[in-house]
């Protein structure tokens, strides 16, 4: 009974206000009275992985990196960049793309309307001409570069090519210097007429607003009134679930060999938040800051503080992975499969999982009590079709008894692949005079 009665309590204080409006939009407002600020977030289901499609009849194919590109283009229109509109406003205003969506955002403390203004402006009226178009691709080509030099980035990206043959999370979000030198005005006018249609879209706000000034801005910008519905169809070329390479290895300038461990699994249906969160807690539990195994690798310095697993899941595609710094990548790689085979033949430690399942709650509610995390929290979800209450509701009614049976078809060393970072010998280095005047 006391669990019920704070299961309840946790979805009563997660309950948002959530409106779907006639042209297909889908918004969601937490209001949270005594806040300062308010944080916005107006997100696409459209990201990198997206790249093949058909819309109008027409088969449209694009270089890697589009989702990206077209992020950084959004906020650029004839009245010049809507960075110093926001300037204006006071508003604190960014974006991100990821695999499988592209969100733009802003907190404000005042003149919330006219940010609102700006960002519905922005993202609904695209602009986009070949010579705008040269301009980003040569600031967009540096962003390619910042990325190359991160060796957590190197090390996802370098699992995923070993885990997998065809599927577009193969390549970088923000593609290649020679993918974006192919992109058109008419390529971003085709995403933005496929994706960035309202019912592909969700808006989201938290904090020091309410449902009715949120619809108000909406009607401003013509989001009240029907508008017909774009059917988009994603193209996949089918995957198989063996591997595309079974280990990898570069150099870098790293000071620490850097290592990541990846598992494919088959892929989750679009509404199986379920299974995501099955798996994360069964990641906790197997190598977690609470597990046996991470206390070891901690205790005898065999791995930095960072060691640990996620799940990467979009449409067609869902791994695990685990990444970290060791001098001996081998030995940890080798103790991780040794406890995943304990746990296996066992079963997971009931009280670990109760405190990592406790963790979790945690971690909703601790979102709850803030704009920023509160909003993006909801817009998450919404994008895979949940409130952060049926989230909570899917958390409680997990047991370790559940997470015995998927651990049964989970993470099997036949479908894992290795990935090594060495270092190359440069790292520290102090350039020479030569570097620094070209830089």
């Amino acid at each position: 009974m006391p669990e019920q009665n704070t299961n309840r309590a946790l979805t009563e204080a997660a309950a948002d206000e959530w409106k779907v409006l006639p042209s297909g939009l889908t918004v969601l407002v937490r209001p949270m009275p005594g806040y300062s600020g308010t944080h916005v977030i107006y997100a696409t289901r459209f990201g990198s992985i997206d790249r093949d499609f058909r819309v109008d009849g027409r088969e449209v194919h694009l270089p890697a990196g589009v989702a990206h590109f077209l992020e950084h283009k959004m906020f650029e229109d004839e009245d010049g960049d809507a960075f110093a509109k926001f300037a204006k406003t006071g508003a604190n205003a960014n974006a991100f793309t990821s695999f499988d969506r592209t969100c733009y955002l802003f907190t404000a403390t005042e003149q919330l309307d006219e940010s609102l203004d700006v960002l519905l402006g922005m993202v609904g009226r695209p602009y986009f001409t070949e010579q705008t178009i040269a301009k980003e691709q040569g600031i967009i080509g540096q962003e390619i570069k910042m990325y190359d030099d991160s060796a957590d980035w190197r090390l996802i990206t370098g699992l995923c090519e070993c885990l997998y043959h065809s599927h577009p999370i193969r390549s970088d979000i923000a593609g290649t210097v020679e993918s974006i030198a192919e992109i058109t005005p008419e390529m971003l006018y085709d995403c933005c007429k496929a994706f960035y249609a309202p019912n592909n879209m969700v808006l989201a706000a938290a904090g020091s607003t309410s449902m009715e000034q949120i619809l108000a801005a909406c009607a401003r910008h013509g989001l009240m009134e029907a508008r017909p519905v774009e059917r988009v169809q994603r193209l996949w070329t089918e995957e198989p679930m063996t591997l595309a390479a079974a280990e990898k290895t570069i150099t870098m300038p790293v000071s620490k060999p850097c290592f990541g461990i990846g598992f494919k699994e088959r892929p989750l249906q679009h509404d199986d938040l379920r299974s995501e969160i099955l798996y994360d807690l069964i990641l906790c539990c197997i190598s977690g800051g609470m597990s046996r195994l991470y206390r070891k690798l901690y205790d005898e310095g065999l791995t930095n503080p960072g060691f640990g697993g996620e799940v990467l899941r979009v449409d067609g595609c869902c791994c695990i992975l685990f990444t970290g710094e060791s001098d001996v990548p081998d030995t940890v790689k080798q103790l991780l499969l040794e406890e995943i085979r304990r746990i296996r033949a066992e079963g997971v430690d009931r009280e670990i999982f109760t405190l990592c399942k406790n963790e979790k709650y945690g971690q909703l509610i601790e979102n709850l009590e803030n704009v920023e995390d509160s909003a993006s929290q909801m817009a998450d979800f919404a994008l895979s079709g949940q409130t952060v209450a049926q989230q909570i509701a899917t958390l409680a009614a997990l047991t370790a008894e559940d997470a015995d049976a998927a651990l049964q078809k989970i993470l099997s060393e036949e479908r894992m692949a290795v990935m090594y970072i060495q270092p190359d010998g440069t790292a520290g280095e102090e350039p020479d005079d030569e570097e620094e005047m070209e830089e």
